[in-house]
């Protein structure tokens, strides 16, 4: 399964088996570097590349024992070439603010900057990553074009030329996980949910008849606290289920400047009132039949935040992503009675308004990789991201972080002994690949992000109606959209 990088000498390679039982033991630590030790004196055939806590913590195991580094290697990488973590805090915001600031000042290292695939586009048109295009082998461009998910590969290309300038390093999908044993001790089937999933009415009332039975805590636990994942993932997902949009339809994520605002739809709306009813029950700006199922403190947690309860066993459901999966499914947790599936739905696509949504969704969130234009080691840089294109590195980062590869064909050849719980999820991957809904990723998404997630947030917690806070952001929206078109022409 494993491909040899055009242009680098063979080497003796391992089995996958192989190198990652030298490497397992270890894999959870990582070798960390900051800026200011690397920016001086680092060692000949360093490359340094950002990345939080959790890639740090498999990129090394200490000395040359390591697990990405390992299989970087094995895939072709010349051996004198090693990576070094920047890190950087997992806050998706800051870590933009982290890269424009090296990146506006010109500052090397960092070689490699890991860009958020909702952040990329607007570094690529600031002209502040080098055109892949140009640089990778033909074979590498031509593997990546053929085999990467699309969607993702979107978030990394310029949005006029259509050159490659980042390299996905994983996709991610959301997912709704939950309890298979604890459902249908309330009675309800779920044989079909994987791949078909349920009304959120059917949902909603099965979670809490299982959490009332079980004597949980929680029912639904999912992310709406006022950050980047809120407005880029958790809502995109529900607004989307409802046939609701924030530009009109799948087909304006792209382009910013001259499309219409919908987000002050009453689908959209709609979205928000199921979310409230899930809060709070009955009350004026909520929905008839969608019962109280979540926690208000969902209003400030996060994704670890909102996983605790579940993987301790006190939640019916929790809306993740594919580390989730990774975690709570092995057998030493709830192996086959996790059920994952991607969002239920309210609206189907037929009866959906827009173009691209209604039915069930799943968002697409991920990271990319961008060779910095000032990097003083573009050719060992490029190297590297040319060995991440590797189908055994790809392998080596689902199995020991969780992170789907970005050509997804390697989840349904691969068994749950290789990489773990994901893989006996495949067909779920696929839907969720195959009903994908990326974040408007343009330039001016960084901005109206921030305007999305304060009000909804604001709406979900019942400072603001559903209504008022839509037709509010609808207005910000249309001055920033505004605002390209006059700077245009």
């Amino acid at each position: 399964m494993g491909r040899d990088i055009a242009g680098r000498r063979d080497r003796p390679r391992l089995g996958r088996r192989s190198l990652l039982k030298t490497t397992a033991a270890s894999a959870a630590v990582g070798s960390i570097a900051v800026t200011g030790c690397l920016a001086r004196g680092r060692k000949p055939g360093t490359v340094v590349m950002t990345a939080a806590s959790d890639i740090a913590g498999i990129m090394h195991s200490g000395g040359d024992k390591s697990s990405i580094q390992k299989a970087l290697w094995e895939a072709g990488l010349d051996e004198d070439i090693r990576v070094e973590i920047q890190t950087v805090v997992s806050d998706s915001a800051t870590r933009m603010q982290t890269a424009q600031s090296a990146l506006e000042a010109g500052r090397s290292p960092p070689d490699i900057h890991m860009m958020d695939s909702g952040w990329t586009v607007p570094f690529i048109l600031r002209e502040q990553t080098v055109n892949l295009s140009d640089q990778f082998p033909n074979d590498v461009l031509e593997y990546v074009n053929n085999n990467y998910l699309g969607a993702i590969l979107e978030t990394a290309r310029h949005p006029e030329t259509g050159d490659l300038h980042a390299l996905p390093l994983f996709p991610d999908l959301g997912f709704t996980l939950y309890r298979k044993d604890l459902i249908a001790d309330a009675g309800y089937d779920t044989g079909g949910w994987g791949t078909d999933p349920p009304s959120w009415e059917e949902f909603s009332t099965a979670v809490r008849d299982a959490r009332d039975q079980a004597n949980l805590g929680y029912g639904y636990t999912t992310q709406a606290n006022a950050y980047e994942g809120l407005s880029c993932c958790t809502f995109n997902e529900v607004m989307t289920s409802w046939g609701g949009a924030y530009y009109g339809g799948a087909n304006n994520l792209f382009t910013a400047g001259e499309r219409p605002i919908t987000v002050d739809g009453e689908r959209a709306i709609d979205a928000i009132r199921m979310m409230r009813s899930f809060i709070e029950g009955e009350s004026e700006n909520t929905l008839d039949g969608y019962p109280q199922i979540s926690p208000s403190a969902i209003v400030q947690w996060t994704e670890q935040e909102s996983l605790s309860p579940f993987s301790a066993g006190n939640a019916v459901s929790n809306r993740n992503w594919s580390y989730a999966i990774a975690e709570t499914g092995t057998e030493e947790a709830f192996g086959e009675d996790l059920g994952v599936m991607t969002t239920p739905s309210a609206v189907s696509e037929q009866e959906a308004e827009y173009q691209g949504v209604g039915g069930t969704a799943s968002a697409l969130g991920g990271w990319n990789l961008a060779v910095s234009p000032f990097s003083e080691r573009t050719e060992e840089a490029l190297q590297v991201l040319e060995a991440f294109a590797n189908e055994e590195v790809m392998l080596t980062i689902f199995e020991l972080g969780g992170f789907l590869p970005p050509n997804l064909d390697l989840v349904a050849e691969a068994s749950t002994d290789e990489v773990g719980p994901v893989a006996r999820y495949g067909d779920v991957v696929q839907s969720a690949s195959e009903n994908a809904i990326p974040r408007p990723a343009t330039d001016l998404w960084p901005e109206q992000s921030a305007l999305i997630y304060q009000a909804v947030n604001s709406a979900y917690r019942g400072e603001q109606s559903p209504t008022s806070a839509m037709n509010d952001l609808a207005t910000e929206l249309k001055q920033s959209e505004a605002e390209v078109q006059t700077n245009d022409n």
